[in-house]
């Protein structure tokens, strides 16, 4: 093995052929069978789900395979499906988990395996900290992992075959009214980015005035010219698509379709902060709902803004959507989300989930007339401006240590000449300035970078304080 199977804010993830290969995927199964049995839930079975890239469907057969032996039942998915989908399976077929074979945004020579818990949700710390043990001591025994072959389990029906797409979409429709989204003359471009989330969008609102456009696809694992993260740089050609056809809004979903991208009607990026906050908007005002509301530390403070003026209550959690949907679960919360534009909702299960921020979304727009850009331009009539950025850079072990051991001796006393009023060292280095503005230092848990993060009262601003990040980081 090239480098130990660690998972990360949202699984584990490896170059595929390097980390991410067949026998490092079946120990990966065989540590998620163990905690199933120790747990006593193996009888209640398994979802299996994979995504759009290489060779994905393998990887998720290899991982049924290794169930099988074990006497686990699969339901193995027919074809690629969203993460949010497959999790939607693991409670309607009252199973104990689910595993996704997805790198969620990475580029193509990628791949990843996610754990959903019997929720259905990201699975929280303390599971993943069982499986990744169980995965140290099968490494450390190098152990043969046993398996039965495919042809045999589907024989035996100890796998079956199944297609959760039909009953998520039937839940879906009970959660947004999609019959009165039909007859709406909107004009909606997609962008599937290749990804998992194919064709969704045309499925669940076909047959009525909508007129809906996508784009990129079709399954393509090499993500030509994009990499499956939906965010501005990756987002040209919806946006230019936008306004070539005069669309009113477009939409993007990552490459397992749990995280969205929003173009406004004049092909501008709306920023996942936006989004985050329109999406609360939409829920206490249109919708009429309270309860708590979960954003990981990276989100916007437009949040706390909206608890005050709605009177209800702001969760903050370290990043990662398995710290968020455990809040969510505890608080009966309406909506946890973060920075990436992953937003799970109360009455759904407490996942990110894209297609249905989507609807939402254009139910926003339906039931209030407004375009994209008109719906922020209320948002910040209700809070204030606020405008956020980030730089991401590739920083080795050394200097990553290097950086840590600087701010933690030496924190800034002023930054781009605000007094820093408090620290947040939850996870990363958080300086809350007198201006109202912050600026976020952390380390990705995925991936070898150093993320730079800044909010403030106008984009100016907000660079300013990046600019300055990048000097204490020597960038």
């Amino acid at each position: 093995m090239v480098s130990p199977i660690k998972f990360g804010t949202d699984g584990w993830r490896g170059i595929i052929a390097e980390d991410f290969t067949f026998d490092n995927v079946r120990i990966c199964a065989e540590a998620v069978a163990e905690y199933l049995k120790e747990d006593e839930l193996d009888g209640r079975g398994l979802v299996i789900g994979y995504d759009t890239r290489f060779a994905s469907e393998d990887f998720a057969a290899a991982a049924a395979e290794v169930m099988a032996v074990s006497g686990i039942k699969v339901h193995l998915c027919l074809k690629p499906a969203p993460t949010p989908v497959v999790s939607f399976a693991v409670p309607v077929t009252k199973s104990g988990g689910a595993i996704v074979i997805t790198a969620s945004h990475n580029p193509g020579s990628w791949n990843g395996f996610k754990y959903k818990s019997q929720d259905g949700a990201s699975a929280p710390e303390e599971l993943i900290s069982r499986i990744e043990k169980n995965i140290a001591s099968l490494t450390r025994r190098g152990a043969s992992v046993k398996r039965l072959a495919l042809e045999k389990a589907l024989k035996e029906g100890i796998v079956d075959y199944v297609d959760p797409a039909p009953v998520y979409f039937e839940h879906v429709g009970r959660l947004v009214d999609t019959e009165k989204l039909r007859r709406q003359k909107l004009s909606i471009m997609v962008d599937s980015m290749y990804g998992a989330g194919i064709g969704y969008f045309n499925t669940v609102l076909r047959g009525g005035n909508l007129k809906i456009t996508e784009i990129n696809g079709e399954r393509n694992p090499s993500f030509p010219d994009i990499q499956p993260e939906p965010i501005a740089r990756n987002l040209t050609k919806l946006s230019r698509s936008v306004v070539a056809r005069r669309a009113d809004v477009g939409l993007a979903t990552d490459g397992d379709a749990d995280r969205i991208g929003v173009i406004d009607e004049k092909g501008q990026f709306l920023t996942q902060h936006q989004v985050f906050a329109l999406l609360c908007l939409y829920l206490l005002e249109v919708r009429g709902e309270r309860g708590a509301m979960v954003r990981t530390l990276t989100s916007t403070m437009m949040l706390s803004r909206l608890g005050k003026l709605f009177d209800v209550p702001v969760y903050e959690t370290p990043v990662g959507f398995k710290y968020v949907a455990p809040l969510m679960m505890n608080k009966n919360a309406i909506i946890g989300g973060e920075e990436s534009g992953g937003y799970g909702f109360r009455g759904h299960v407490p996942e990110r989930d894209a297609i249905l921020a989507g609807l939402y979304f254009l139910d926003f727009m339906a039931e209030t007339g407004k375009t994209p850009s008109q719906l922020v331009d209320y948002l910040y009539s209700k809070v204030g401006p606020h405008y956020y950025d980030r730089r991401d850079f590739h920083i080795t072990v050394a200097k990553r240590h290097t950086v840590v051991h600087r701010l933690s001796s030496s924190p800034p006393a002023t930054i781009a000449g605000s007094t820093v009023t408090r620290i947040d060292t939850t996870d990363g280095f958080r300086f809350f300035l007198g201006d109202e503005s912050w600026l976020l230092i952390r380390f990705s848990g995925t991936e070898p970078l150093v993320r730079i993060y800044a909010e403030a009262e106008s984009l100016q601003r907000a660079r300013e304080l990046l600019d300055e990040g990048e000097k204490s980081i020597g960038f």
